[in-house]
């Protein structure tokens, strides 16, 4: 997992722990803000979760993450209809975390 966090670093993101807010019935797990760039993991849910299960959440958060900053530089070409941008970050997430760890 710190293979996701290096990639972050090099590629210029800063990470941070933020409360996000409540989303209600719905779980914002981590934001992305191109302006820093700085990806923003969502305190409230790591908090929710046991310990064991933290790391994971923070790294597969980044490497999603990772997937629209990729997104935003034109590496990846935008896709139009968000439910198909989400569901593409999660592919290239688990597909990080796969081979960088």
């Amino acid at each position: 997992m710190e293979a996701i966090y290096r990639l972050a670093r090099e590629r210029g993101v800063a990470i941070e722990c933020a409360d996000l807010g409540d989303w209600g019935a719905a779980e914002l797990r981590a934001e992305y803000d191109p302006a820093g760039p700085t990806i923003r993991i969502n305190a409230r849910a790591l908090q929710r979760l046991p310990a064991e299960e933290r790391d994971a959440f923070a790294a597969r958060a980044v490497a999603h993450e990772l997937y629209h900053h990729a997104e935003r530089l034109g590496e990846i070409p935008h896709r139009a209809d968000p439910i198909a941008r989400e569901r593409a970050a999660d592919d290239f997430a688990c597909e990080m975390l796969r081979c960088h760890d």
